[in-house]
């Protein structure tokens, strides 16, 4: 990765930020070119502040814009060539997707077909071109399988929501221009991302923020519901991991490419039950100073039904990944909670 150009979409989000910090800790001389449309389905602020870390670095190049818009895409490939691309931009949420699809579409299969096309136009005229594309899929894509952990050899045909939809079809679309044009690329099911200055949507911190108000949390499925929940840290080690080694071009018996193309699960291997996870939230922001000692926690839990384009479970098999790289994620949930309580009561009132 030393010396080389990447391109980071969705730069300004949780995992892009974090991907792009690690590669300039891990990395000399990298160039880190990204963009982002700073849309404001979470507060914007968070997104400002990441890249305030980022603008620190020499060598950063920040675009406002969006990846749906094909003639951006372009002059970015054209002025930065880019040798490896890690495509994060992607409008999130599985809850959002049931009432704005719209923005799923523009963003998830329209900017990511933007992306295919210009990996695919930066071999023209016989130019090196890139030498990976690593996108990232999503654990929704398992829909309600009820076979666990979940296996990328799997079967993912009965999405529950429109976001898991566009995902699976990112995995398709980036499986067929490998094909077509031998293009090097590795799709990455995260699992549950969670830690500090993450996405205010998610539960540990929508649930952090009504505790500090007084107000009570939605503990859906009545509780019984199982996350494997992956810390950011041990996302970005895994992306890492991926972007340098991209799948082999070779040809098949038939004497045509056989697709460069990989898929990996990128999760804890460790399913939590929901109600475990919000006692240990509790206990970790009454430990940070965010909740008083004696707050009572009983009186602020409501269970309610499952909602609309949730899953029961979600549970990762990892054994691929490690086999490949040999990394496993390894952040237990207890500490991953406590980094994330200790940064909230930094943060919160900011």
């Amino acid at each position: 990765m030393a010396g080389k150009t990447v391109l980071v979409t969705g730069v300004a989000g949780f995992i892009g930020s974090n991907l792009a910090k690690k590669l300039y800790r891990d990395f000399p001389d990298v160039t880190v070119v990204g963009i982002d449309n700073m849309n404001d389905y979470y507060d914007v602020r968070l997104k400002e502040k990441r890249l305030e870390e980022l603008r620190t670095e020499k060598s950063f190049q920040f675009i406002k814009d969006d990846i749906a818009d094909k003639a951006v895409i372009n002059k970015i490939f054209e002025e930065y060539k880019p040798q490896v691309v890690v495509n994060l931009a992607a409008q999130a949420g599985v809850r959002y997707s049931i009432t704005n699809p719209d923005a799923y579409v523009a963003s998830n299969l329209i900017g990511f077909y933007n992306i295919l096309e210009a990996c695919r136009h930066s071999y023209d005229n016989g130019q090196t071109g890139v030498e990976h594309l690593v996108y990232a899929s999503s654990s929704s894509v398992y829909g309600s399988n009820k076979k666990v952990p979940y296996s990328t050899e799997d079967k993912v045909d009965n999405p529950v929501s429109l976001y898991a939809a566009t995902k699976k079809s990112n995995e398709l679309m980036s499986h067929a221009y490998s094909k077509l044009y031998n293009i090097p690329s590795t799709g990455l099911r995260f699992f549950t991302v969670y830690g500090p200055a993450g996405r205010p949507d998610m539960a540990y911190f929508g649930f952090s923020d009504k505790l500090v108000k007084g107000e009570s949390i939605r503990i859906f499925n009545y509780g019984n519901c199982q996350r494997d929940f992956t810390y950011i840290d041990d996302i970005v080690e895994g992306v890492v991991h991926v972007m340098q080694h991209a799948p082999e071009r070779r040809n098949g018996d038939d004497g045509l490419p056989v697709p460069p193309y990989s898929l990996y699960n990128i999760g804890n291997n460790n399913p939590e039950n929901l109600l475990d996870f919000v006692t240990i939230l509790q206990e970790e922001l009454v430990r940070a100073g965010v909740l008083p000692a004696d707050y009572d926690f009983e009186v602020h839990k409501k269970f309610v039904p499952m909602q609309p384009g949730d899953v029961p479970v979600t549970y990762a098999d990892t054994s691929a990944l490690e086999e490949d790289f040999g990394f496993k994620p390894s952040t237990t949930l207890r500490e991953g909670l406590k980094r994330f309580a200790e940064w909230y009561a930094l943060n919160s009132t900011k």
